[in-house]
């Protein structure tokens, strides 16, 4: 079961990258962010992802959530979606 802990759910585009923190209880989302909000970082599409990932764990982190739970969908666990969640990990959220 996974309890208390808030979802992470993310989905991908061909160009985009956008991810989610959804509190199943309340059926609120907590916070969004996508590869839009980043205009401004250069990289790769991994590197972005990375970012994105990094970005919605600090926000989270402020919010005193440190544990959740990664839905990756349909999308396999690979490349991207991998880097998003790699940049969840380095903000300090555990899954």
């Amino acid at each position: 079961s996974r309890g208390e802990r808030i979802r992470i759910s993310v989905h991908r585009t061909l160009s985009q990258i956008y991810v989610q923190a959804i509190d199943d209880q309340s059926h609120q989302t907590m916070a969004a962010f996508s590869s839009i909000n980043l205009k401004d970082v250069k990289g790769d599409k991994k590197e972005v992802s990375r970012q994105v990932g990094l970005e919605l764990g600090k926000v989270l982190i402020k919010k005193n959530h440190t544990s959740v739970f990664f839905d990756r969908g349909q999308f396999l666990y690979h490349g991207r979606v991998k880097a998003l969640a790699d940049g969840l990990r380095e903000s300090g959220l555990q899954f």
